[in-house]
């Protein structure tokens, strides 16, 4: 059984909602990202999505873009990324990683060697922003070759035949876009996302965890009621930016661990 469907099954099993936070490989620097990974799995992560930096990172609001552009400025490559995985995987062989980022890097690799590398080294997901389900028959071909979950992005303007689309294809979980615009933007309208859950689960059986715009722990623990996992990334991604080298795992710890327990909290 892949690792992010075994995390979403126990969790279920005891009533819990999925914490699924997000950062940039190689941000602030490339020795930071795995210990940033285990400080995340120890604040209570269930699920690590790990963004692979991209010159052209259209979907992400200026937090992420500035990330990326520091990731890239340091040597961050789709190669690297994977390495970091494999070296995450070396104390951690259970927490599910999610790769998420654009189509050009993988292409560039070629996608049959790319999900073999991510089988290599315990990647057991990936989001690829621009590749819509239409143009996924071939990814996702091998990616299930190797039970590797791919994950797609749902928005409040997407059909119905583009959800029974993605119904089709995904694995793991679907990542449903609260906000129309880049990540990071806006405010959240909790009713507007309650409102949308019924439609989308007549289409899907797969968890649905929402993100873009989830800013704190009460916003955090209100799309944790409608939803069975919340994503946070461009806040995550602030206080990386924000830290200083010696207080960086200290902060981000104290702020997921927040949203853990927000999460968990019994009304």
């Amino acid at each position: 059984m892949n690792r992010i469907q075994a995390t979403f099954e126990r969790l279920a099993a005891a009533q819990r909602k999925a914490l699924i936070p997000f950062i940039t490989a190689g941000d602030p620097d490339l020795d930071q990202t795995v210990p940033l990974m285990h400080t995340l799995v120890a604040a209570g992560a269930d699920v690590i999505e790990l963004g692979v930096p991209f010159s052209d990172p259209m979907a992400d609001g200026p937090t992420i873009q500035r990330a990326s552009e520091r990731a890239l400025k340091n040597g961050m490559t789709l190669r690297g990324v994977l390495a970091m995985v494999g070296e995450f995987r070396q104390r951690d062989s259970t927490t599910p990683v999610v790769l998420m980022g654009y189509g050009n890097p993988i292409e560039a690799m070629g996608w049959e060697v790319f999900a073999a590398q991510c089988a290599k080294v315990g990647v057991d997901g990936v989001l690829t922003v621009d590749f819509p389900p239409e143009e996924s028959q071939a990814p996702f071909e091998y990616l299930q070759r190797y039970d590797i979950a791919p994950i797609f992005l749902l928005a409040p303007t997407t059909t119905e035949a583009r959800i029974a689309q993605v119904a089709q294809l995904a694995r793991g979980y679907v990542y449903y876009v609260s906000l129309k615009g880049v990540t990071g933007a806006g405010n959240l309208d909790i009713d507007s996302i309650a409102a949308k859950m019924p439609q989308l689960r007549r289409f899907l059986s797969l968890p649905i965890g929402v993100g873009f715009g989830i800013r704190d722990a009460e916003t955090a623990r209100q799309v944790a009621e409608v939803s069975d996992a919340v994503v946070i990334g461009s806040r995550i991604v602030q206080e990386i930016e924000s830290s200083a080298s010696g207080d960086l795992l200290a902060n981000v710890q104290n702020f997921v661990a927040g949203v853990r327990a927000a999460l968990d909290r019994k009304e």
